[in-house]
This record gives structure tokens, sequence and C-alpha cells, in this order.
């Protein structure tokens, strides 16, 4: 296959399997982040190539770089994504023209109010809640605040992974501890300044007509985009399990008292305590088995940290959507897409059980594995990609290669973006177009001058050469908060 480009031979030799890399020639696969792959896949129990995607690149304050999948075959690596589970994305299609920009700056003044920077310590949930959200995922938030049960269906698994075999309610309610129950009723669905944002834009162009049809977008259509984290439980549940790379200070302090009465004050044996000891307690963050207790516990804590990251998400769309009426009037807004980029699922990987780990990169569901769905049964699951506020972003449907990805594609083009632009590659916005950008530390927005979508489109070419995915629409921004 012309997208698999060999890791050294070198590497192969000492028992490795050669890695996948997706890229392009303008947009190589970073080789220091490639080194860190492979020493951190060093002894893993591979059970296909580990995929390179595009834009991948390494944050510091992460074990693993960005855009990965990978799959083991016995064993759980939580250090093969982010400690907190279920950071994702959504888009909203909104039945509306084009707000006036005095409707945009209301609309921005009400989140701002609603989420307001520095966050508070209001809680939005009452414990019983918290343990409802970990359960029941984003069935329960639709309950809770006020969505329609259809739009769970573009929710990836219906937002909700079942917990049943693991004990059920009543298991979450005993395996969550009572300082994660606490902090995890303050900020729900908050967004917060960082790489998160909540992005106005419009459909700029439809590049497939009946797809677009099918997924209710039409050109000149106004969107809504948002990038949410899974909320307070999924990153508590996380370091739980293991020392991680990124410890905050305060949350090192909770944990030095919490995490010992967690994993020891539970333990059944000397023998269990000692084995808690050595996997969560080392620097090493060492591999789990999955067909052990101990490897049913931290499945239970994965399923539990994206249950509660979905009815996150789910609220913010919830308000979002009552802000959007106030602000713009009687608007039909529409849930997309909803789909998380860190997780650890359990799927069948050349027709055996598999762990894959994805870390900043999103599943794909194509149309083979949703027989009988109207939509999805034709398409397959929508997929975002995102580019930057400066730039188009897409909506694509999987391809029929996907599967040589382990059916997996990149949560977004910025580090592409960014490195084309600082290279030279990329430049100003030939059209001269702007967003307007809304901050939480100032009333008044600035106006960013746009650049052109070779980073972005480099990064769709290389998912199209190698069908992975394919687009339907490109949508432009006109406003963004972050």
């Amino acid at each position: 296959m012309s997208v698999t480009v060999p890791m050294r031979e070198a590497e192969k030799a000492n028992g490795h399997l050669a890695a996948r890399v997706f890229d392009g020639p303008d947009c190589p696969a970073d080789p220091v982040a490639l080194v860190r792959l492979r020493a951190g896949l060093a002894g893993t129990d591979l059970a296909a190539p580990p995929v390179v995607l595009p834009d991948f690149h390494h944050k510091g304050d992460k074990e693993m770089p960005s855009s990965i999948a990978v799959a083991t075959r016995e064993t759980i690596r939580p250090t093969l994504t982010s400690a907190s589970l279920n950071c994702g994305m959504a888009l909203v299609a909104l039945d509306i023209e084009p707000p006036s920009a005095v409707a945009v700056n209301d609309f921005y003044r009400r989140v701002r109010e609603r989420y307001p920077y520095p966050p508070t310590y209001r809680r939005d949930l009452t414990p019983a809640e918290v343990v409802d959200c970990a359960a029941e995922g984003s069935h329960f938030a639709a309950d809770r605040f006020g969505v329609d049960p259809q739009e769970l269906d573009r929710v990836e698994e219906g937002g909700r992974l079942d917990i049943g075999r693991f004990g059920g309610r009543e298991r979450a309610r005993h395996e969550l501890p009572w300082s994660v129950i606490q902090l995890s009723r303050i900020r729900f669905g908050t967004i917060w300044p960082s790489n998160h944002f909540i992005e106005l834009q419009q459909v700029d162009e439809v590049l497939d007509p009946e797809a677009a049809e099918l997924l209710g977008l039409r050109a000149g259509q106004v969107t809504l985009q948002f990038h949410g984290g899974g909320g307070s439980l999924p990153g508590e549940l996380g370091l739980l399990f293991g020392r991680r790379k990124r410890y905050p200070a305060a949350v090192r302090a909770q944990m030095a008292a919490q995490k010992p009465l967690y994993h020891f004050g539970r333990a059944r044996s000397l023998e269990e305590l000692r084995l808690r000891r050595a996997l969560y307690f080392s620097r090493e963050c060492p591999p789990v088995e999955r067909d052990s207790g101990e490897g049913e516990r931290l499945m239970l804590a994965a399923a539990m940290a994206m249950n509660y990251g979905f009815a996150f998400r789910l609220s913010t769309y919830a308000s979002l959507r009552e802000i959007l009426r106030r602000s713009f009037g009687t608007v039909g807004a529409r849930l997309v897409v909803d789909s998380p980029h860190n997780t650890i699922y359990e799927e069948y990987v050349d027709g055996r059980p598999a762990l894959v780990h994805r870390h900043n990169s999103c599943r794909v569901y194509p149309a083979r594995a949703q027989p009988g769905h109207p939509v999805f049964g034709r398409l397959g699951r929508p997929l975002l990609l995102p580019g930057t506020s400066r730039t188009s972003s897409y909506v694509c449907v999987p391809d029929w290669e996907a599967v040589h990805g382990l059916n997996s594609t990149c949560h977004g083009a910025g580090a592409t973006i960014s490195d084309l632009a600082r290279r030279g590659l990329s430049g100003p916005d030939p059209r001269g177009r702007a967003t307007l950008r809304f901050s939480y530390s100032s009333e008044t927005p600035v106006e960013i001058p746009q650049l052109d979508d070779r980073g972005i489109d480099d990064v769709l070419h290389i998912l199209t050469r190698n069908r992975i995915a394919r687009p339907v629409a490109r949508l432009r921004p006109f406003a963004v908060l972050n």
C-alpha cells in the first residue's frame, strides 16, 4: 500500500511492527516525534502496525505524540492516549441567515456569562447526578437538559458505553471516590480559554451535494462548532490509574490523599495491594492486563470517564442552543455530529479482539459498520476536520480504505497550518477575510486576518488520497471565542 511508510529496518529487526505513516511532501511526520513513538512502543503487544496520521506532533506535557492510533492485543496502556478521556468536538447546523454583528456580540456575551472565566465553584450537579453521568452518559444528559433523545444518534456510540457488564450504576457509585464526585459537580459543560473554542461558521462550499443533503447541510448555512473537554471526572480517574507527565500541583495534593485510599484501602489481599502499587504508583505507568481484575477496574473507569464526557458535552450543546435562541431569535439547531478524540475502545482488529488507543485522533465508523441506519448506513458517521479560527474546516465522511488506518483519522490540522505558515508555505487569505475573535479577558472583540487554506487542504489531500475520508462541505469561520 502506498501510504505505508516503513520505519527503519533496524526497528523491524528488533521485533517491532513498521508504522503506517500518513503524511505528505510539505507536511512530513515530525522525525523527533517518530523517535518518541518508537521508544514508547518498545515491547508493546501490538495487534497491528501503529498508525501515524496527518498533523502528527508531540506536546511536551504528554507521554506520546498527538494524532496516533495504536492497537494492542492483551494490555491496556493508558499513556497511549490522554489522561483525560473524551475531549471532543461537535458541529451544530443552524437554520438561520448570517446574524448581524450586534447579534453575534450578544451571543458571545451570553456565553461568557453562562461559562465565566475565572470559573466559579457553582454546583451544577448533585452527587447522584454525577453517578448518573458516569453510568448513563448522554442518555442522562438528554433528559436532564432537555435534548431530544433522537439527537443522541449523532453522538458517537449513542453517547453511552454500557457498564452493565461491570456491575452497572451501583458499581459505578461504589467505584467513584468522594472527592472525585464532589469536584465533578462543578463547572459542568464549561469551555475555558485554551485550544478549546466556540466558533460560528458558514458553509462556504458544498463538495458532495447528496451527502450534504443527508446530513442537513447546505451552502450559505450557518453552523456552530465547539471543542470541549470531558470535564473533571475523566482527568481525575486518569490520574488515579497512573502517574502522568502532566500533574498539576493542586491535583497532586488531592491525589496524595485520595489515591492510596482508593487503591490500597480497597485491596482484598497483600498481593493485590502490591500489584496496585506497581501499576499505579510507579513512574513508568506500566500496562495493565485486560483479562484481569485490574483490567476490569481500568476499563470500567475508562467507560465512566467516556460517559461523563458525553454528558458534559451534551449539556454544553443544550446551553449553547438556548443562548442561540435568545441572541438570534427562533433558531432551528440540529446536532450534526459529536466526536471524541481521546479514547480507548475494545474493537476487532484483523478479526480478533484488541484495544485501540487513540490520542488526538478520531474513530471512523464506515457505512458498512452501521447497516440499516437511514443516513450513516449510506455515508458512514460524519467526521470533522477542523482547521483554525483563521482557516476553513471540513465536514467529511469515511472512505473505503479507513480500515488501513485502524479506522482512525486526525482530529484537526492546527499544527500543520501553523507549521506551513511559519515556513512561508501558507500566507494571507487571498480574499482578505477576517475572523471576529472574542476572548474571556476583554468585552471588545478584535478582527484577526485569515489565512489561505493551504495547511488544511494538505491534510485533507492526505486523507482523500489514501481513501480514509472524503469531504462533504467546507466551512469558513466568521467569529470565535477562545
